[in-house]
């Protein structure tokens, strides 16, 4: 039965005088079920086609409450579909949001008035997700979509990007391109979008999501709050308090839904931790703050979702009423919080949960930012003024930087049903702990004054390293950075408090006053995908194999063979079980100290750099192990696969036959699947007889000859049907689908680009 509080609780918020918002008489809101419980707290799209759609919920309407009467009215209702994401006009006549009718259908966006008359769907494109709508001052309108499909590193859900579109629909076009979900927007008073971002490299993904600003044209993607946090695992919703600089937002847990504490921030405080955090609901949740891991705030008694502030004192927000045993979950009720009495009132509850409150009620516009978007396929351009300015440079000697090199990391377009166990879910097997591939665009001079200024390929999301004289690196970024063609970015150092001012120092930087670097690529070669087999695994061979290729005898030994196994090849599983590098896989938030990962760090660079035996390497081949250390031991080249359906998604076995090893060699092959493992590789396909795990067979001729037959088989296989770490690779034919659905979708891109251009209109088919 639905109900509100007293008519006196309402007249408290009629009468509040709220300071620095219009006075309204209605709060619009969304009333629905809670998102199922899934993989992640931006997992709430349930997109049809995709692994967990069967986890939609209908039933939802857009409702207003009038907070002198308690009266309720609906504006929309949809019986089988979900209705969510409202945002009020700046005139507060009309709403925007997205709607998904049932559950055959998609999420796209729609706008009606706030008397329930004129709806319009604005977005119709088949096969893709539009949520979060946003007004923009300049007419546009900025929404999420998956429009370009990607998909999370860590397990196989679709993620989404920012966009815009004219207020009719027309040229849609992508502004943000960050390798997972961006979502949430709001509007700063400057006119910037205030977004949530979860992205990775190189990082955990539960504590990777903070909040970043953008121009609504998708140039000057900037880091807000956040980044750097281990706990809360993700800061969303964010909304600035209006009149204020204050910013109200969501700390939530990254294996959870979207809702969590509620927290006010101050950025000129920090941009990290709890010292910017002005206050928090419920104040327990300050000690979860940057401690444990990124589902601590699944802890807090009390869940709050959607803040909307209304002045400094004055906020409403969705929050749990109680736990409801029907649902077996919280139910989620509208509430007003004031921080001057430390009150927390119930307005009102529905039949369902209580969502996206708002007063409907006209709203200051922020300044338009001029759109200053170019198209072309020219460079963007970076500098950083010095690089030896930064909060984790300690012990960097000046001068000892000679080189930045500049690393992308692409996106991952497809996934497979089976996984390997690293630092999360790989589906497929990508590297040994971490998720990404990487590829090297090139290395340009850093100048003797520690300036650096170099050209990057538009909407490329790529990151920087620090090299010394040998091109070890010595400090490496975390997160991704891009810029748009003709965009201009730069930064006073690396990883420098993002809150100080740079000394003038009265001269221009060498590297500005010399003009921007051109990237060449790597080693002479064209930027490509880093394969360990082709790039790392014959320098082994050609001086390593003759005294640690297998050997029956010494199992103790180091091998570094290439043979492949169900997982990657001999020697990258050894010299990790061997702990022969020291590399910083899927690592804390915190940013580290240099010279603490990598090449400088690793047993390997000791070894080849001692003249190990007397072995001799060329500068180019010390320069590729290094590289290869620095760019975390990064392994398959490719996030397709041509085994999807066998173990790790990339061996050739299928799993009766895995299991049937297993029972011959009484080795657990399901066991190894993991990071976690501490036993070297057992299984050579190139050379079945030579495989380590046939050790305790080699004395039953009939055991012996069943083993070798099913690795030798796995290996014929893959020579008819190389996998991604072999020449001839060619995805399976579902992938090679789901890359055709983006070529698809960037076609589309492209198109409505140039209508933007070319002042032309461009919509939906």
């Amino acid at each position: 039965m639905k109900r509100t509080l007293s008519i006196w609780s309402l007249m408290l918020l009629a009468t509040s005088g709220v300071q620095a918002q219009e006075d309204f008489r209605e709060i619009l809101f969304v009333e629905r079920d809670q998102y199922a419980v899934d993989h992640h707290n931006t997992e709430t799209l349930f997109q049809l086609g995709e692994i967990n759609d069967e986890k939609f919920r209908g039933g939802s309407a857009l409702r207003a409450l009038d907070i002198a009467t308690g009266q309720v009215r609906t504006l929309l209702a949809s019986e089988q579909g979900v209705i969510r994401d409202p945002e009020l006009s700046f005139d507060g006549r009309k709403i925007i949001f997205s709607m998904r009718p049932q559950r055959e259908g998609w999420y796209h966006i729609y706008e009606i008035g706030t008397d329930g008359s004129g709806l319009r769907q604005l977005t119709s494109a088949a096969g893709v997700s539009d949520i979060d709508p946003l007004y923009l001052p300049d007419g546009g309108i900025v929404f999420t979509s998956t429009r370009e499909p990607k998909y999370c590193m860590c397990n196989r859900h679709i993620m989404g990007n920012l966009y815009r579109m004219e207020a009719d629909g027309a040229n849609i076009v992508q502004i943000g391109g960050s390798t997972l979900f961006e979502g949430h927007s709001s509007l700063l008073g400057d006119g910037r979008i205030l977004y949530d971002r979860w992205e990775y490299v190189d990082r955990n993904f539960g504590d990777a999501q903070g909040l970043w600003t953008v121009n609504p044209d998708g140039t000057k993607h900037a880091i807000y709050y956040g980044n750097n946090t281990a706990s809360p695992g993700g800061v969303i919703d964010a909304r600035q308090v209006p009149g204020s600089d204050l910013v109200a937002c969501i700390f939530g847990s990254c294996h959870d839904r979207p809702w969590g504490a509620l927290a006010l921030i101050d950025r000129k405080k920090g941009v990290d931790g709890a010292e910017p955090v002005v206050e928090i609901w419920p104040a327990e949740a300050r000690g979860l703050i940057g401690k444990g891991n990124y589902d601590q705030f699944m802890k807090i008694p009390v869940r709050y979702e959607d803040p909307c502030p209304l002045d400094e004192n004055t906020l409403l927000v969705s929050r749990s009423v109680r736990w409801d045993t029907t649902l077996n979950d919280y139910k989620m009720a509208l509430y007003r919080i004031d921080r001057q009495t430390g009150t927390e009132t119930l307005l009102y509850e529905g039949e369902k949960g209580i969502f996206d409150p708002m007063p409907i009620a006209p709203r200051r516009k922020p300044s338009a930012i001029p759109f200053a978007r170019d198209f072309s396929e020219k460079p963007g351009m970076f500098y950083v003024q010095d690089v030896y300015e930064g909060t984790n440079m300690t012990g960097v000697e000046r001068g000892a930087v000679k080189w930045l090199r500049v690393v992308e990391s692409p996106e991952k377009r497809t996934w497979t049903e089976q996984a390997w166990q690293g630092q999360g879910e790989h589906a497929p097997a990508m590297n040994w702990s971490s998720f990404e591939l990487k590829q090297i665009l090139g290395e340009v001079p850093v100048a003797e004054d520690g300036s650096a200024c170099f050209e990057v390929p538009a909407g490329k999301f790529v990151y920087f390293q620090l090299l010394d004289k040998d091109k070890k690196m010595i400090q490496s970024m975390r997160s991704g950075t891009m810029a748009m063609a003709g965009e201009v970015n730069g930064c006073i150092g690396c990883h420098e408090d993002r809150l100080s001012i740079p000394v003038p120092s009265g001269k221009m930087p060498l590297a500005l006053q010399r003009g921007p670097a051109e990237l060449t690529g790597w080693m002479g070669r064209e930027p490509r995908p880093f394969s360990y087999t082709r790039e790392v695994q014959p320098i082994f061979d050609r001086h390593c194999l003759k005294c640690h290729d297998f050997d029956a005898s010494d199992r103790e030994k180091l091998v570094l063979a290439g043979d492949r196994n169900p997982f990657f090849n001999a020697s990258y599983i050894n010299l990790y079980v061997g702990k022969k590098v020291t590399l910083i896989g899927a690592g804390p938030a915190a940013i580290q100290d240099p010279y603490s990962w990598g090449s400088h760090a690793s047993v390997l660079t000791k070894i080849i750099d001692g003249g190990h035996h007397g072995v001799e390497l060329s500068g180019e081949e010390r320069q590729t192990l290094y590289a290869w250390m620095d760019v975390n031991g990064v392994y398959y080249p490719a996030y397709e696969s041509a085994y999807g359906e066998n173990m790790a998604g990339r061996s050739p076995l299928t799993f009766a036959e895995t299991d049937s090893l297993s029972a011959l060699t009484g080795i657990d092959f399901r066991s190894l699947n993991s990071y976690w493992r501490g036993m070297q590789a057992q299984v050579a396909f190139e050379r079945p007889e030579l495989s380590p795990c046939l050790d305790v067979v080699r004395d039953d001729p009939a055991k012996y000859e069943r083993a070798v037959a099913i690795i030798a088989e796995g290996g014929r296989r893959l020579k008819g049907r190389p996998r991604a770490d072999m020449e001839g690779f060619v995805p399976s034919e579902r992938h090679r689908e789901m890359l055709r659905k983006y070529a698809a979708q960037l076609e589309e891109e492209i198109a409505n680009r140039r209508a933007v251009e070319t002042g032309g209109k461009r919509y939906d088919r």
